[in-house]
């Protein structure tokens, strides 16, 4: 049979699952999400990055396009027909090769034979130069600006040298651009662990940054531009590829966070729960354990703390035990009352009718004269304690057959006044002083004999334990919808560990006496609805406190 959970346990587990279920949850899908976004954030920045590269290659060769262009309508190019004589157009070329610094490897012009006729460096006039490879036009105006083949790291860019009115002339501009210039732009953009290239309308790779080999063989993330189109329209495009862990490294990052801020959810629930599992546990613990204690009639007080329910629980919990102990009580009492009453029945017959002939008899024999002092003696304790005999019945009778109460209004001063009258000569006999402050008529519905028998009862005990000289105190108000009687007195009081047991049947303090007066009382009272207590009066001796409704309920 498998072992079965405590509430702790499943507390425990409860509390972890609804913790670490959705922080799970929510840890994964936020993360996906935030991998998601940071891919799409990192693939835009490279994407603007290339971009922004093929823009500068675009911008940089278009404007060697447009020197070329603008150069060829110079009129100094008109020295080129004189075969530059007087070298002003070389040394035009040479200021400008000088003025772009390493943008030009060297600017010339070549006649139809092919022979330099004027260029920047001086050494290079007269010489025979192989006819140019043509790669492709660039439309610029009246003229097409021609792209040689690219070799040797020199693009060269050439035009059509014009006259004076426009017309073309056998000469041609040459301005051989430093490729240098493009891989110059490439590098600056391809920092490790990014790589740049330059591709040709034919996907063939034109420029490379120095990075590009190196990354070319490992797991990239590429991104192409769009193709440098306008203004020059010769479709190349720029490609930057970048490391894939390292550009995904800030998601991976990202994913460390959550797993940490997983991780730390699932302690601080682990930490969380055990305090709140303990406070909802203990108490019911501790519930158990008065449970188990009440058993062994180990009381104590039951537990005050923890959630609402609980506590309501402890509460209803602790009033249906105390209620159990009273029905207890109850029926330890009926039991003892029980037993009374067969006693009481068995009395009534075996023991009352002997009596009642030996209290005769003794009364016929006091008449005879001439009896000696100690027959006169016997005979009185004859007839004494017979009627003590009797008495113990009827106590024993009323005591385990009450009969019900017949309410009516009656004036509770008044009988108090009657009962204070009735035990006046028998405390003045005692030299006990019995008081009571007479009230206005005080109405309620009650049976008169019984509450009257429950008043001389408590003044009868109070008279007969008192020493000479006793003091009684009896006081009568109203509090809301009850009438509060007290009986006080200033004898010895009843022991601490007595005062549980005094409304007990047979319990008795008073040599001689059977220990129903009290049990009988409060009998009565109850069956008025009513509550009766013991505690210490103010003058240090017993007092009993009588609560009962004004009205029947």
């Amino acid at each position: 049979m498998p072992k079965k959970l405590t509430i702790k346990q499943l507390l425990l587990l409860a509390f972890l699952l609804a913790g670490l279920v959705p922080a799970t949850l929510v840890s994964f899908l936020s993360f996906f999400q935030a991998k998601a976004a940071l891919k799409k954030e990192i693939t835009h920045d490279i994407q603007t990055l290339s971009q922004a590269v093929a823009n500068d290659v675009a911008r940089t060769i278009y404007e060697r396009v447009q020197n070329v262009d603008s150069w060829s309508h110079l009129s100094i190019m008109q020295e080129a027909q004189i075969g530059d004589v007087d070298k002003r157009l070389s040394v035009f070329l040479n200021e400008l090769k000088v003025s772009y610094g390493n943008t030009y490897r060297n600017i010339y012009v070549i006649d139809a034979q092919q022979h330099i006729v004027a260029a920047s460096s001086p050494s290079q006039i007269g010489q025979h130069t192989p006819a140019l490879k043509h790669w492709f036009d660039i439309r610029k105006a009246s003229k097409n600006i021609k792209i040689g083949k690219l070799q040797d790291n020199i693009l060269p860019i050439s035009a059509q040298l014009a006259d004076e009115n426009g017309q073309a002339e056998p000469f041609l501009l040459v301005a051989e651009f430093n490729w240098e210039n493009i891989l110059t732009i490439l590098n600056a953009s391809a920092q490790h662990p990014t790589a740049s290239a330059l591709f040709s309308a034919d996907n063939k790779i034109l420029a490379r940054s120095a990075t590009w080999n190196e990354i070319a063989g490992r797991h990239s993330l590429r991104v192409v531009s769009e193709p440098l189109n306008s203004p020059l329209n010769i479709g190349w495009h720029i490609a930057i590829k970048k490391i894939y862990s390292i550009a995904t490294a800030p998601t991976d990052r990202l994913g460390w966070v959550f797993l940490a801020l997983l991780v730390t959810c699932i302690l601080f629930a682990a930490l969380l729960v055990r305090p709140i599992a303990r406070m909802i546990t203990m108490p019911i613990s501790q519930l158990t354990e008065f449970a188990k204690n009440f058993r062994q009639k180990q009381y104590f007080v039951p537990p005050q703390k923890g959630p609402k329910e609980v506590h309501t629980l402890s509460t209803a919990f602790s009033r249906m035990i105390k209620e159990l102990a009273q029905y207890e009580a109850d029926l330890t009492r009926a039991a003892k009352l029980a037993v009374a009453g067969e006693m009481a029945a068995a009395m009534s017959h075996e023991i009352r009718t002997p009596l009642g002939i030996l209290r005769s008899s003794a009364e016929l024999l006091q008449r005879e004269k001439n009896l000696s002092q100690d027959a006169m003696e016997v005979l009185g304790f004859i007839i004494s304690e017979t009627e003590r005999l009797n008495k113990l019945v009827s106590s024993l009778i009323d005591a385990a057959r009450p009969r019900q109460p017949i309410f009516a209004q009656h004036d509770l001063n008044q009988l108090v006044n009657n009962c204070v009258a009735l035990l006046t000569a028998q405390a003045k006999a005692k030299k006990v002083n019995l008081h009571y402050a007479s009230q206005h008529p005080m109405m309620a519905e009650l049976d008169i004999d019984q509450i009257t028998q429950v008043m001389m009862n408590l003044l009868m005990n109070a008279i007969q334990i008192l020493p000479e000289n006793g003091h009684i105190e009896i006081t009568l108000a109203e509090s809301g919808s009850d009438m509060i009687l007290q009986v006080a007195d200033d004898g010895p009081g009843i022991p601490s560990g007595d005062q549980p047991s005094i409304f007990e049947p047979f319990f008795t303090q008073r040599a001689g006496g059977i220990g129903l007066g009290l049990a009988i009382v409060k009998q009565i009272v109850h069956s008025h609805k009513g509550e009766i207590r013991y505690q210490t009066s103010k003058m240090h001796g017993a007092q009993f406190t009588i609560t009962i409704p004004k009205k029947r309920m």
